[in-house]
């Protein structure tokens, strides 16, 4: 039987699809005719030309397969991507699902994020437990992508074996589309007028990917697990850049309202659009503020999860950016 990879052409399900492929699978992937194909030119796998709102590619894809990773999704910030992330990351997502669930799909393992969990009402570190507390912020990523994680759940329930994986803020090789590498780029580039109060949970990809498999080979069903590694402060996050690039970092510390007013004339009155956390737009500033800190310790014990030198992560998203241009 096969193996289905959707998102196989971005960040993490290029990287599931490598794997994948290198365990002796056999790999197939949903992708658009349109997409960009750098991640999976050099991987042997079966190509379904479709997406996520087209049903019959979606049936064609899913026949032969046993397994299903759903990682399709967009991850953006920008306001014009807003009805993009509501088709793809809440519609496509059902209409997938309730296909692998007529299909009898064995196993499927849904990519959501941390951003589906939110943040510790105390100010502590959240965890798979912690009631998501975030529409009062008005953020079209986080809420699109808590209504698809409780999507899958509710398929869950309706006997679809299904696990949720929620990935930290991710970095690595294979970013293509810069949905959460950017802030590394643009460090590197000096484009951070200061830093602010929030924090951030940081993972690389290959761990990520890792922890896609390891759901499907061992979690339980209905359950989600946190995929992250270490947490940091910004100021903490800025001192390891600079250390792991040269790079000086921003020594002046932004209060939030000024961010904010910053964000809303940028965004809304000259109508610019930067990468994901690049802190000027209105979601990013709105983000900022949040303590993003999360324990994967569930992962850990019950998958078998292990991290690695996040460190090590950070000088291979820059060596990545080095190869291909993005540093010129």
């Amino acid at each position: 039987m096969a193996t289905l990879v959707t998102g196989a052409t971005g960040f993490i399900g290029s990287h599931i699809a490598k794997k994948l492929v290198d365990r002796g699978e056999h790999a197939k992937i949903l992708l658009r005719k349109s997409s960009q194909t750098t991640n999976i030119d050099d991987i042997d796998v079966e190509r379904v030309y479709g997406d996520v709102m087209d049903m019959d590619s979606i049936n064609e894809a899913l026949t032969g397969c046993d397994t299903l990773y759903h990682t399709a999704g967009v991850a953006s910030f920008r306001k014009e991507d807003y009805q993009k992330m509501e088709e793809i990351n809440v519609k496509g997502t059902s209409s997938i699902l309730n296909a692998a669930l007529e299909a009898g799909i064995k196993k499927v393992v849904h990519t959501s994020s941390i951003a589906a969990i939110g943040v510790a009402a105390n100010g502590g570190i959240a965890d798979e437990e912690t009631e998501y507390n975030l529409d009062y912020l008005g953020v079209k990523y986080l809420d699109t992508k808590h209504r698809g994680e409780q999507i899958a759940l509710d398929f869950a329930k309706r006997g679809l074996p299904l696990v949720v994986v929620n990935p930290s803020t991710v970095i690595g090789t294979g970013d293509i589309y810069l949905s959460s590498t950017a802030f590394i780029l643009w460090f590197y580039k000096k484009k951070f007028p200061g830093y602010m109060d929030g924090t951030l949970n940081m993972v690389d990809v290959e761990d990520v990917a890792e922890g896609h498999i390891l759901a499907a080979e061992k979690g339980r069903i209905g359950e989600r697990y946190i995929l992250g590694n270490e947490n940091f402060t910004l100021l903490e996050l800025f001192n390891l850049l600079e250390e792991v690039t040269g790079v000086a970092k921003p020594k002046m510390k932004i209060p939030y309202f000024m961010a904010l007013a910053s964000g809303y004339i940028v965004e809304r009155v000259l109508g610019m659009s930067f990468p994901n956390y690049s802190t000027m737009d209105l979601d990013s500033v709105k983000l900022s503020k949040l303590r993003w800190h999360f324990d994967s310790s569930k992962a850990i014990n019950e998958l078998g999860y292990q991290p690695s030198d996040i460190r090590e992560s950070v000088k291979n998203t820059l060596s990545w950016f080095k190869e291909y241009g993005y540093l010129d």
